[in-house]
């Protein structure tokens, strides 16, 4: 006869302890997390505002119910439209992750923390009209930049060491909990009731890889950290009018997530939570492509000149590259939409090989249509090397390397280009500073007109006027 289960409700999971103590109680005091904070919040608007320009995203904005308003309600920025925190965090975090443009961790596990912006922004911005129309004080933009290094770290971290996709589940489910934390804080909850916003956000379904992968690949990747952005600030709401948590979300032998879909394994932890992240966090700078393809993307635009005359003499063309490139985004045949160009590294090497760029357009099906593409693919080969799979995940290293060979039917090969450390990494942050600011600009100038350009590079680009401004007044600048 098995022995009865107890129901002795235990003490919260150490994980969920960890993540709340950090948020509640740890005071940041990097100045270069503050600094790349200040540059990441620009860039990420940016990935949105050229994001509306692409009717697929436009299509789900807005509110659920046509006509809707909310008064004292967030403004999503570059839109007319003022919603509730809910669906405005789903709107902006739709059009920062649309393009796949916006910053990038890889780890064990990769994503891109940027995505939390979403929440934190709608909800601050919701919180300070709040707070304006009852008389009292707003949060300011320094409180945005503080959640935003608070959401990247929690995310990276847990990222550092634990792989979610080798399970089959979405990097998003790190969004939903770093979102989660952040955003309860930032409402003002308690720590008990921060550690059961947490719970719940573990303990929610979470979202298969299914959309990443051939022969699925599609759009709701494009829209999935939105959604979990949106999902946290649902629970955080929650959670603050007293609905109760789950302590053993993780641990409950059979019930809790370890069990149920990490095949049993806790998590590993390798390094105290602070700012790490947001100060090593990696920048999509010059090209909208998936970061493992970022260096093979310089490569190739190494080689254009030398092979543009050359394309139909091209007999073989060799990638080499590091082992999560190889599982993620090494694609042989069709290729059925956007969603699965942006994720095949023959296809972002073919088309600046041939052409000379890499935009968002030309994963669209007009430039997909040209020949010369997949033919140029059908002769690419892509090989691991030990080195640069190793130092991708060595910390003293983070590399997204990749090499790259052409071969000419005439038996010639020309010398390997190799790009170990893309543009937007730390290690080149003096060279590609200047070059954001540049894709900053040039994004602003995709949605709004020259005065209203320049009232928003006055107080963008002084750090100090941006930290203090009141956020609805900063998030006013950019109104549709």
């Amino acid at each position: 006869m098995s022995a009865p289960i107890s129901n002795v409700r235990p003490k919260p999971d150490q994980v969920l302890i960890d993540i709340v103590d950090y948020v509640a109680g740890f005071n940041i005091t990097s100045t270069e997390a503050y600094s790349t904070a200040h540059y990441c919040l620009l860039d990420t608007l940016g990935c949105g505002f050229e994001a509306l320009s692409y009717p697929a995203c436009t299509k789900l904005l807005g509110p659920i119910v046509p006509g809707t308003t909310v008064p004292n309600g967030a403004k999503v920025p570059g839109t007319t439209h003022q919603l509730d925190p809910v669906q405005a965090a789903f709107n902006l975090g739709s059009m920062i992750r649309w393009l796949d443009f916006n910053d990038t961790w890889l780890a064990a596990e990769w994503g891109h923390p940027s995505d939390n912006l979403g929440g934190i922004l709608m909800t601050a911005d919701w919180l300070s009209r709040t707070a304006v129309a009852a008389g009292k004080k707003p949060l300011s933009m320094h409180d945005v930049l503080t959640a935003m290094i608070k959401a990247h770290e929690v995310q990276g971290i847990i990222a550092l060491a634990n792989s979610f996709n080798r399970v089959g589940l979405d990097h998003v489910v790190l969004v939903k909990v770093a979102s989660t934390a952040v955003i309860a804080q930032m409402l003002g909850l308690s720590r008990d009731e921060i550690i059961n916003a947490v719970s719940l956000a573990w303990v929610d379904g979470q979202s298969l890889r299914t959309y990443r992968h051939a022969p699925n690949t599609g759009s709701r990747k494009s829209w999935a950290a939105g959604d979990a952005t949106s999902r946290a600030v649902r629970l955080a709401l929650m959670a603050r009018t007293g609905e109760m948590g789950y302590p053993s979300v993780l641990t409950a032998k059979t019930w809790g997530f370890y069990d149920v879909l990490f095949k049993g394994q806790p998590f590993r932890l390798d390094r105290p939570y602070g700012s790490y992240v947001m100060e090593n966090v990696l920048f999509k700078i010059s090209f909208p492509a998936e970061f493992h393809a970022q260096t093979a993307v310089e490569c190739a635009m190494q080689l254009h000149p030398l092979v543009k005359d050359r394309l139909a003499d091209i007999s073989k063309v060799t990638i080499r590259t590091h082992e999560s490139a190889i599982r993620i985004i090494d694609k042989k045949g069709p290729l059925d939409n956007p969603a699965d160009r942006d994720h095949c590294i023959q296809y972002m090497v073919a088309v600046p090989l041939i052409f000379g760029r890499l935009t968002a357009a030309d994963y669209e099906d007009g430039v997909a249509a040209d020949p010369r593409i997949d033919a140029l693919r059908d002769k690419m080969v892509c090989v691991e090397d030990p080195r640069f799979s190793k130092e991708y995940l060595d910390p003293d290293h983070r590399s997204i390397a990749n090499g790259i060979t052409v071969e000419f039917s005439d038996g010639t090969k020309m010398r390997e280009i190799v790009v170990e450390y893309p543009i937007g990494h730390r290690r080149r942050r003096r060279e590609g500073i200047p070059v954001l600011l540049d894709k900053f600009r040039v994004n602003l100038a995709r949605r709004f007109a020259a005065k209203q350009q320049q009232a928003i590079l006055d107080t963008a680009l002084d750090p100090k006027k941006l930290a203090a401004a009141p956020v609805h007044e900063f998030v006013d600048l950019m109104a549709g």
